[in-house]
C-alpha cells in the first residue's frame, strides 16, 4: 500500500540529498532590473552572502498557425542567489519565483523557520497578489555503500512498484543499462505529484560515481493562493 499511513521517522543516515520549496508568482519587473537591497537587508543575518546571475529565459514563438511564425529571443532573467555562512541553505530570487533549497535537511520544522523570515520579508516588500504555484520537492538518493549495504540488490531494499522490472527475480541487476519509473498523479485536496524513481548518478557522477537509488518527488498545488494561505498549504 503506497498511501497507507506510516509513522514519522527520522533517520540516523536521512537520504535527503536536496529539498527545494519554489513559490511562483505573477511576475515583478521590478526584481529583473532594481537590485533587492531592502530584501538583502532584511535576510542579511540568515543569508550573508550574495551572487548575482543571468538565467537564459526560453525563446517565444509567435504567429503559430500562420505561413511566417517567428522564434523570438527573450532578454535574460536575473537569478538573485543569497547563501547562509555556511554554505548549506540557499534563498533564490527572480522575477517569477522566491525558492528556499537546503543540501542538508534537517527536518520540515527547520525547514519551515528557514523559509518564514526571508517569505515575509517577501511578501512586505514586493506584495504579490497571489501566489500562482506552492511546490515542494525531495530529492532522496539512497547509497548503499554509504549504509553499509554494497553488494545488496536494489529489489532487497526498494519497493517493487519503484522499481519496475528490476523487481522481478530473473533479471539480472547488472546487465540493466537503465531503469526509472515515471509518475504524475492528481493527490487530495487539488494537490500534484510527479515521481521519479531508478538507478543513477549525483550530479552526473562528476563528484561521486557511485550508482545511487534516487527518489525524486515533486509535490504542487496551482491556483490563486492568498499569501497568508502559504503555510497551510505548505
Amino acid at each position: 500500500m503506497l498511501f497507507s499511513d506510516h509513522p514519522r521517522t527520522h533517520y540516523r543516515n536521512a537520504p535527503a540529498h536536496e529539498v527545494i520549496c519554489q513559490l511562483r508568482f505573477p511576475s515583478i519587473l521590478t526584481i529583473n532590473t532594481v537590485e533587492p537591497a531592502d530584501f538583502q537587508e532584511a535576510i542579511r543575518a540568515e543569508f550573508p552572502q550574495y551572487a548575482r546571475r543571468q538565467d537564459a529565459a526560453p525563446p517565444r514563438i509567435t504567429g503559430l498557425g500562420s505561413p511566417n511564425p517567428k522564434v523570438e529571443q527573450q532578454p535574460p532573467v536575473t537569478n538573485h542567489n543569497f547563501v547562509s555562512e555556511d554554505n548549506q541553505w540557499k534563498l533564490n530570487l527572480t522575477k517569477d519565483f522566491i525558492a528556499l533549497s537546503t543540501l542538508h535537511y534537517p527536518g520540515w520544522e527547520e525547514f519551515a523557520r528557514q523559509l518564514d523570515k526571508p517569505l515575509a520579508a517577501f511578501i512586505r516588500l514586493y506584495k504579490p497578489a497571489y501566489f500562482q504555484r506552492v511546490g515542494l520537492r525531495y530529492v532522496n538518493a539512497f547509497s548503499r555503500r554509504f549504509l553499509g549495504l554494497e553488494g545488496t540488490p536494489w529489489s532487497d531494499l526498494i519497493q517493487p512498484a519503484f522499481l519496475g522490472v528490476m523487481a522481478e527475480p530473473d533479471v539480472d541487476e547488472a546487465k540493466i543499462g537503465s531503469c526509472s519509473l515515471n509518475v504524475s498523479m492528481a493527490l487530495e485536496d487539488n494537490c500534484h505529484m510527479k515521481v521519479h524513481a531508478g538507478p543513477g548518478l549525483l550530479g552526473g557522477g562528476k563528484k561521486d560515481p557511485e550508482v545511487k537509488f534516487i527518489l525524486d518527488g515533486d509535490f504542487s498545488t496551482a491556483g490563486k493562493h492568498n499569501p497568508d494561505a502559504v503555510p497551510e498549504k505548505l
